[in-house]
Parts: structure tokens; C-alpha cells; sequence
């Protein structure tokens, strides 16, 4: 609760410096009656000239969170707009995380602990690493679009914003998939079997919490992992013509990754699974964005129909009014 109050004070930030200039009662509608299947294919031609960022395209206080909802309505009925081809992309990828699952989580996790163990620098190092996967993430958005704002840089500014979006899709995302999953941490010890197993309990198992805190059957998938490729992937994607910046957003959501194995939080395939979630989360909200970005330009290029009546040689006379954009 309180990484998502964070999070959106982070957002408000920006909406200080801008005006709400659009009703967005028809907004979401048109956003959800574009073709979805670009969201993850790849297809869909986004225009990232810092030019195209301006007072036309901006996100607003109010279409802010028509965007937040329709990225969140999109997300959640993926599944029920899948093809057949789709489905078997799906069902090849579930095969490969299963078949990871058998063979690597365990001894993973093993060899994980051991590194953690075998250095102070190395523990002290992951333990400082993990935590901008949390709310120092959120500090770092805060950074930027603090940044944006001193130095009028439009395009980071709606770059942060997006990566605030997709940190809040992705964080439901896995909330939601943790709970149908229920899967036991690696960290849970039990007298009875002293050896954890990275087992799935489902939605309705009861198992408590561990000595931090956290649900002992919330494994699966790593939330720290799925928020920062979520947040990594929409600046690699904004700033994919400046080498680096894909090369340190996926460093950076990488290493966070990793440190959730050598901190004992979760199994190889939660990050695995948790960097695919948030970099789908990611594009997903990337690509919706656009599709705006689209709408406000053909609005804009519109032209308005008026009416009115004028008064010439003693009798009233309706006219009409077109302006042309």
C-alpha cells in the first residue's frame, strides 16, 4: 500500500505543471477498439521523435488514469483475445518454464544461498541491489521525473509517467497470478521436510507468513523482478535509438532479478517468469500509449463544424461553419 501511494504522488507530480484539456469519456473506447495484437508482436510503428511529445500528446491528470485503466483492461483480457497460433507460443512457453522448473530451481537456489554465504561483500551488495526492485524503484521514477520537470524534457517526462504505469499494471498483475499460484518461497523452512521445495499450493492454501513478513505461498511470480522489467522495458523501448539506455534499463532490472535468488526470496523460474510478465506489462503500455498519441493527432487534424445564425437585410439567416486544422 504504501509503494502504491508512493507511486502515484510520484505521477501527481507532474499533473502540477498541466491542465486537464480533454474529456476522456470516449477516450478509453477508442483505445480498446484498436487492434491489441501489437501489443506483444512487435508490429506497431511508434513514433519516439521528441517532437512528437508535446502539448497535443501529453498525459493529462484525467486521461492519466484512462490510460491506467484501459492498460489495466487490456491486460487482464488477454487471455480471452488470444489465436490459436497465440495459444501455442503459450502453451511452448509453460513447457520451457516447467521443464526449468525440474531442473534448475532447486539446485539454483542452492548455489544461490551458497554465494550469498560465502561473501559479506557479496551479501551486503545483493541486499542493497534488491531494494530498487521495491520502493527505491519508485524514488529512482521520482528522480526523473523530477528532472523532466526542471528541465522541460517532454518526452522523459511522458517516459516516466508510462514506467509509473506499468510499474501499478504489472505489480496487479502478479499480485493477482501469486494468488491462483500460491507458491511456496524458498525461504519457508519446515521442521518436518528441513529441504523447501518449490511447490505450488493454489489460491486457498493456508500458510502464514515467514519471520519477514511476507506470505510464505507468494513465490511465484518475483514482484520486484516483474516491476522493474515492466518499468526497464518502457524506457528501453522510449529511448531504443540511444544504445545505452536499453543496455542499463535491462542491466539494472537483471541484476535485481538475480539478487531475488541470492537473497533466498524466490526460485529461478519466478524471475524468469517475472522479467516476461513485466516486459510484456511493459510494451503493452508503451505501445497503448501510442495508439493515443495516434488518436489525439487525427483529432487534432480534424476539422470543426459550427451553426449559427446572423442577422443580413432585415431577416435571420442560418450559416455553417467549417474550420479547417
Amino acid at each position: 500500500m504504501k509503494t502504491l501511494i508512493v507511486v502515484l504522488f510520484t505521477a501527481g507530480i507532474f499533473f502540477s505543471h498541466s491542465g486537464i484539456c480533454q474529456q476522456p469519456d470516449t477516450l478509453i473506447h477508442k483505445l480498446d477498439s484498436l487492434n491489441k495484437k501489437t501489443d506483444t508482436t512487435g508490429e506497431q510503428k511508434n513514433i519516439i521523435n521528441p517532437n512528437a511529445y508535446n502539448e497535443n500528446t501529453k498525459i493529462t491528470f484525467a486521461n492519466y488514469f484512462v490510460l491506467l485503466g484501459s492498460d489495466l483492461k487490456q491486460q487482464f483480457t488477454a487471455p480471452f483475445h488470444q489465436t490459436g497460433k497465440e495459444w501455442i507460443r503459450i502453451g511452448q512457453y509453460a513447457a520451457i518454464t516447467a521443464g526449468l522448473s525440474l531442473v534448475a530451481d532447486e539446485p539454483v537456489q542452492r548455489a544461490a544461498v551458497e554465494l550469498h554465504n560465502s561473501s559479506e561483500t557479496i551479501g551486503s551488495v545483493s541486499n542493497y541491489i534488491t531494494r530498487f526492485g521495491g520502493l527505491y524503484e519508485v524514488y529512482t521514477l521520482a528522480g526523473l521525473g523530477a528532472y523532466s520537470i526542471v528541465f522541460k524534457n517532454k518526452k522523459m517526462q511522458t517516459t516516466t509517467l508510462l514506467a509509473t504505469q506499468a510499474y501499478l499494471t504489472a505489480g496487479a498483475v502478479e499480485t493477482v497470478v501469486k494468488f491462483i499460484t500460491g507458491r511456496q518461497r524458498p525461504s519457508y523452512y519446515n521442521v518436518s521436510k528441513p529441504e523447501p521445495e518449490p511447490t505450488f499450493h493454489g489460491p486457498f492454501f493456508k500458510a502464514g507468513v515467514d519471520v519477514s513478513g511476507k506470505k510464505i505461498n507468494s513465490s511465484f511470480p518475483s514482484g520486484h523482478t516483474t516491476v522493474a522489467f515492466a518499468a526497464a522495458t518502457v524506457f528501453a523501448m522510449e529511448y531504443k535509438h540511444t544504445p545505452w539506455v536499453p543496455i542499463v534499463s535491462y542491466g539494472a532490472a537483471s541484476l535485481i532479478g538475480l539478487s531475488r535468488l541470492t537473497e533466498n526470496k524466490h526460485w529461478a523460474t519466478d524471475v524468469f517468469v517475472g522479467a516476461t510478465l513485466g516486459y510484456l506489462c511493459g510494451r503493452q503500455v508503451v505501445n497503448n500509449y501510442h495508439r493515443y498519441a495516434k488518436v489525439q493527432a487525427e483529432n487534432k487534424n480534424k476539422g470543426t463544424v459550427s451553426f449559427n445564425i446572423q442577422y443580413m437585410n432585415n431577416q435571420l439567416v442560418p450559416g455553417v461553419v467549417y474550420t479547417f486544422r
